[in-house]
């Protein structure tokens, strides 16, 4: 069968992420064994309810290590 162009698919490049970090206020973090220093940021989001779903994933992978969610400075969860 031949394909005329009508029924290729179209390719759409895609750019820079819709919402730039600095705008996602919830962060997920994991600290080091100390409990000095952030190791590595987990996950950022922009909602609370999505928030709270990946700090809960984040407790489940990691059950020995510190982690928090914070909105900016302030500390909303963390483990124990």
């Amino acid at each position: 069968m031949i394909e005329s162009k009508e029924e290729r698919p179209k390719l759409v490049r895609l750019g820079a992420a819709t919402t730039p970090v600095e705008r996602l206020p919830y962060k997920v973090d994991l600290w080091n064994q100390e409990r000095r220093d952030i190791e590595r940021v987990l996950a950022r989001a922009a909602s609370a309810v999505l928030a709270r779903a990946m700090f809960e994933a984040a407790r489940n992978e990691h059950p020995e290590r510190y982690i928090t969610l914070r909105r900016g400075t302030r500390l909303i969860a963390e483990t124990a």
